[in-house]
Parts: C-alpha cells; sequence; structure tokens
C-alpha cells in the first residue's frame, strides 16, 4: 500500500464497484457546498474515457496531435493531457489543483493508496469489507451492521464509527467534522496538514523518512577544542563568539569629504580646521562654522555627525601674513563651500555609528557555524587569534568481501579493487572529519565483529559498504543483533535502496550499499546530514537549485530519484541542467564528470524537456 499526503484535508471513499460511489458523491456534494464549503473532486477510471466531443475544434486539435490541449472560456476551462506512456499518480494530481480556491479534495478511486479514507460497503454487492486490511479507512458507511469478526480491524484499534451509507446528512455532519479536526484517523501514519508528495509503497522509506529517523537518533558532540585562528577554516564553531569591542570601533567617516555638524547646515563656507587620515583623529569638539577634510574609515570628531563626499565640495586655500617683529610667518587657511543646495544633505549621511556592524558583546559567529574565509577575517577583526571549535567526528570505515582487495595488488579473478572506501575517505575529509581506515575485512563472523567492535571503541560513527547494508549472510544479523541494534531499510530511491542503520554499542553504524555511485549518493543523503549534526550544525540543509530540464529525467511513479548530472547557465542566463549519460549505480565516471545530481521528487513521474527540476551541486562535498 502507498501512503499518500496533502496540504489540504483530503478523503477518500473506498469501495468496490457496484456500491454507488458516485451516486453518494452527487447527493452530498450540494449539501457540502451549501455549508460554504468548496470542493474538489478527484476520480481514478480504470477504462478509457473522452470527456471531450467529436467534431468541436478541442476535439480536432487533440487528434491532431496536441498532447495537452487546454480550452477556457468566462465560465470554465479544461486541461486535456495524453498519457500514452504513463498514468498520472495521485500526489502529481494534486499538485494541479488551486488549493487557494478549495477547502476540502474528495478522491474517488485509488483505494490502494495511502490516506484517509471512508468504507462505503452494501451488502447486496457481495463483496468483503476492506477495513480490515486498510489501516487508512477512517469510518465504514453501510445499510448493515459490522459483523463482530470484522469489528476489531487491524491490532490495537478502536472500533471505526458506523454511518448508515444512506443517511446523507450523517456522512456530511462526518466529512465536516473530518474537516475541522474532530476526527481521530487512528494512525500516527497519516497526519493531516502535511506537504503533498511523499508516496512509499509499503515496506520502503522515503529518502525524507529515512533522514528524520537516522537524525532522531543523532546526538551532537559536546566535546571542544581550541585552535590557533590560520588553522580554523572549516573547522565547526563549538562556542558563540562574542565581540570584545565594538566594530567599528569609533564612528568613522564611509568615504572620503568633509565632517560637518547636523544642527549646522546653513553655513555657505566651512573653516577647514584639520585634514584627519585613516588611523588617527582630530582631537576636539567641532564648532558650528568648522569642517574636517576626512577620509574614508577616519574617526568623526566629537559633535561631528555628518559627512558630504568630496566631488561635492570645493576647498579654496589662501595664505594668511602672520608676520611679527618683521619676521614673515605666512599659513594657509582652508575654506570649503559645497556645490549642492543645503537642502540635499542630510544630518548623519555616509557615517558609520560605532558598533553598527558589531556591537560590544554581541554574538559574532553562532555555535554550530563553519568558519570560512569571511568568518576567519571577522574573528581577526576582533583582535582574536584562537578560537574553540568541535574536536572532528572521527569516523571509522570498513569494506567487506572475499571479492574485494587493496589498489596495487595484482588483480585476482572474480574480484574487484576497493574504490568505495577511497572515496568514502575522501568524502569524510571534505566534511571536516577524522577517518579512522579498519581496512577490508573479510567475510566471517569473527572478522566482522572484531571490527565492529574497534569501529565502536576508536569512533564516533561507523560506516561500511557492500553486504552489511542488505544483511546477506546469516551471520552478520547475529553479530549485529550481538553488538546493537540495526535496522534494515529499503529506501525508495535510486541508486541506493538498500541501507542498514542503527548503533553499535551506542555508536551509530550506516551500512551503506555496495555500488559505487550508490554509496555516493547514499552518504550525501543520509551520512553527511548526520555528521553535520554530530558537529553541532543541526538546522544544516545542503544547497538546492532549481533548473530547466535540456532533457527527459525518467523516474518510477513514488520514487525519487537522482540522475548525475551537468548543470551550466544557457544564452539566455537561465540555469540548466542535463544528464551525465549512462546512469547504472556502477558506473563511476558518470560521477566524476557530474557537477549535481538531479532530484525528481515521487510526485514527479517524469521530468520532461523544459520542466523544472531541483539540482544538488556536488562542489566542496565529494
Amino acid at each position: 500500500m502507498k501512503k499518500i499526503h496533502a496540504s489540504l484535508p483530503l478523503l477518500g471513499f473506498a469501495a468496490f464497484s457496484g456500491t454507488g460511489k458516485t451516486t453518494l458523491l452527487e447527493a452530498m456534494l450540494p449539501k457540502l457546498v451549501a455549508r460554504g464549503i468548496r470542493v474538489a473532486v478527484i476520480k481514478h477510471a480504470h477504462h478509457d474515457f473522452d470527456i471531450d466531443q467529436p467534431g468541436k475544434d478541442s476535439h480536432r486539435l487533440r487528434k491532431a496531435g496536441a498532447s495537452q490541449m487546454l480550452i477556457s472560456s468566462r465560465c470554465r476551462r479544461a486541461l486535456v493531457t495524453e498519457t500514452p506512456d504513463e498514468e498520472a499518480n495521485l500526489p502529481h494530481l494534486i499538485a494541479q489543483l488551486d488549493q487557494t480556491q478549495i477547502d476540502l479534495i474528495l478522491v474517488e478511486g485509488f483505494k490502494n493508496l495511502s490516506f484517509p479514507k471512508i468504507e462505503l460497503h452494501r451488502a447486496e454487492v457481495g463483496k468483503p469489507w476492506l477495513h480490515p486490511t486498510d489501516n487508512n479507512i477512517i469510518a465504514v458507511a453501510a445499510n448493515v451492521p459490522v459483523p463482530a469478526s470484522e469489528s476489531a480491524p487491524l491490532a490495537e484499534k478502536a472500533p471505526l464509527p458506523l454511518l448508515d451509507i444512506n443517511n446523507l446528512d450523517q456522512i456530511t455532519d462526518f466529512v465536516v467534522s473530518f474537516i475541522q479536526g474532530e476526527i481521530d484517523t487512528h494512525s500516527a501514519l497519516q497526519p493531516q496538514g502535511l506537504q503533498c508528495g511523499d508516496l512509499t509503497p509499503q515496506g520502503m522509506l522515503s529518502v525524507a523518512e529515512g533522514r528524520e529517523r537516522i537524525l532522531g537518533h543523532i546526538v551532537p558532540i559536546k566535546q571542544a577544542q581550541a585552535v590557533d585562528l590560520k588553522v580554523a577554516l572549516g573547522q565547526i564553531v563549538a562556542h558563540d563568539i562574542l565581540s570584545p569591542v565594538n566594530v567599528p570601533q569609533h564612528t568613522n567617516s564611509a568615504m572620503d569629504g568633509y565632517a560637518i555638524r547636523g544642527d549646522d547646515l546653513e553655513c555657505d563656507n566651512y573653516d577647514v580646521v584639520a585634514h584627519v587620515m585613516a588611523g588617527h583623529s582630530y582631537d576636539r569638539p567641532l564648532e558650528k562654522g568648522q569642517a574636517v577634510r576626512i577620509m574614508t574609515g577616519a574617526a568623526v570628531p566629537e559633535c561631528a555627525d555628518t559627512v558630504v563626499m568630496r566631488e561635492q565640495a570645493e576647498q579654496t586655500d589662501n595664505a594668511v601674513d602672520n608676520t611679527v617683529n618683521n619676521t614673515a610667518n605666512n599659513t594657509i587657511k582652508s575654506s570649503v563651500r559645497f556645490n549642492l543646495a543645503m537642502s540635499a544633505i542630510h544630518a548623519g549621511q555616509n557615517v558609520r555609528q560605532a558598533g553598527e556592524d558589531l556591537a560590544l558583546g554581541q554574538t559574532a559567529v553562532a555555535a554550530g557555524s563553519k568558519i570560512t574565509a569571511p568568518e576567519l577575517g571577522m574573528i581577526a577583526s576582533l583582535g582574536i587569534n584562537q578560537v574553540s571549535v568541535q574536536r572532528p567526528v572521527r569516523v571509522a570505515i570498513f569494506s567487506t568481501g572475499d571479492e574485494v582487495q587493496h589498489p596495487g595488488e595484482e588483480q585476482k579473478n572474480n574480484c574487484i579493487y576497493d574504490s568505495n572506501r577511497y572515496t568514502l575517505h575522501a568524502m569524510l575529509t571534505q566534511a571536516g572529519c577524522e577517518v579512522i581506515d579498519l581496512g577490508i575485512i573479510e567475510d566471517s563472523e569473527a572478522a566482522l565483529e572484531a571490527t565492529l567492535q574497534q569501529g565502536s571503541e576508536q569512533a564516533d560513527l561507523i560506516l561500511s559498504s557492500g553486504g552489511v547494508s542488505v544483511g546477506d549472510a546469516d551471520y552478520i544479523k547475529t553479530v549485529l543483533d550481538k553488538l546493537g541494534q540495526i535496522n534494515f531499510w529499503r529506501i525508495n530511491m535510486r541508486p541506493g535502496r538498500p541501507l542498514a542503520f542503527g548503533q553499535i554499542n551506542e555508536t551509530p553504524f550506516f551500512g551503506l550499499p555496495g555500488n559505487p555511485v550508490a554509496v555516493m549518493v547514499v552518504f550525501l543523503q543520509f551520512v553527511e546530514p548526520a555528521i553535520r549534526k554530530l558537529q553541532g550544525m543541526t538546522n544544516w540543509q545542503p544547497q538546492v537549485f532549481n533548473a530547466i530540464a535540456r532533457e527527459r529525467f525518467r523516474s518510477r511513479p513514488a520514487r525519487t530519484e537522482y540522475t548525475r548530472g551537468i548543470f551550466s547557465f544557457d544564452a539566455n542566463g537561465r540555469l540548466t541542467v542535463k544528464s551525465t549519460g549512462q546512469q547504472g549505480s556502477g558506473i563511476l565516471r558518470s560521477m566524476s564528470e557530474a557537477n549535481c545530481l538531479v532530484e525528481v521528487l515521487p510526485e514527479q513521474a517524469n521530468a520532461e524537456v523544459g520542466d523544472s527540476v531541483r539540482v544538488i551541486p556536488l562542489q566542496g562535498r565529494i
């Protein structure tokens, strides 16, 4: 069974053919509309159908080859889309609705998908009850009582509300109560108000669900160490770095010009009493009628609060005869006038206030931040030469399989060189981790147990690639059960479906697939977020862009598909993306050529040429 979420109340009516689903909806819709409820209906048909009329212009254009026909008038519009290759799934159909104009989505059909439903049952149809095997049915509308043997559907659930299928008012009241959130859906798997798009076959986890479960078991490391600023690049800040000073330290000029008083803007000329360079100051209060020629970054004198840029000023220098006792003592007296109306000068202009960038005691770099070049410069500007950072996350890695051998050895028959361990080592180093390489271990219970025990004692996280991800051999599960608690998951994604996750002696453990590309994709989607949380980056998110597809990206409905891609800007400045070619999960060259992953979401069965797709850049991550 599959699971569907929508951002509006979504309610289905499940029944066998002949029960009267359409008849009931037809009779109930006027009652809902009369209560002010705006309703959208999605109906699934098992046969070919045509809502167009032969001979009409729209029908003729479709038959002539239009794959999409949109017809519109003042009263209504309709979009007819041909789907010869693949039927649209329910999340895609929901996305076609303008959900700002409706209050409720009713669904007729799609009974094998997982979303809240009312079962309709008529004894005369002669079909079995649906609710005993459908965890998503929240009520039963029938013309006979539910037999005692059927009254407790699915273990540990309260009896379902029983409605009279012939009592439209009762069913309408129930639907209204559902819209208002007053109905217990009996299942934590079916919360209302989530976003549309999570569609997962039974027994599989979506990418988002798997990531959420993993992060729920990760606890940030609380060990810090002090390092010199020069070696802090790429480190994670352990504690908030507070500014010990105001930045800027003094109120200063934002440009070269003349500093004057904001309460003295009416003068025709100002006496220039000083020339202040950056790193120097004029230490007297500025009086009315005076100006100071000032350079960018220089401290503004006391009482001055306004700077007029140099290009708007005209300075005049005059020699003054200060002859005393027949001894010549000429000096230069300067004045300045501004080549603009005084009304164009605003008090406070072109001045940076002390503490405007950072005030004394303000957080300069928050805990959990990654130190990059701008942070290094800012910390240095505060006069700080050492920072407290998280100690590196220690990650133990190993490969499994008797068929795997070290590079540099003569290749044996039926063996492959170990590429995954080198790939993981590089990606972990890129993420700022300290790597503990445990090598290749043989396929035996004793070797696996000893390696896992060593990893749990030395590392904060354990990674393996190969058969451990699916528990291929019986001894694998025996060892894992002995040392910890491990779940073997199937993630609804490609590449990278198998994933083992749990704890070995309280140390988080990932069992990654054996295919080289799958290892990298699974690392990016699950392992790196866990590492970032261990590092203290609790709200870490990878960069994601939207790009225009230059080719068709195929995907199975309900599955998240990751295609190795190359993004670039076209002649119109649009970000576009194409694939690297063949996409087999063992083709390492495709990952080497890629600069991004193209993510096709579950509700987007295929991405056609010209469609917008999600692009995950790989620069700095692999």
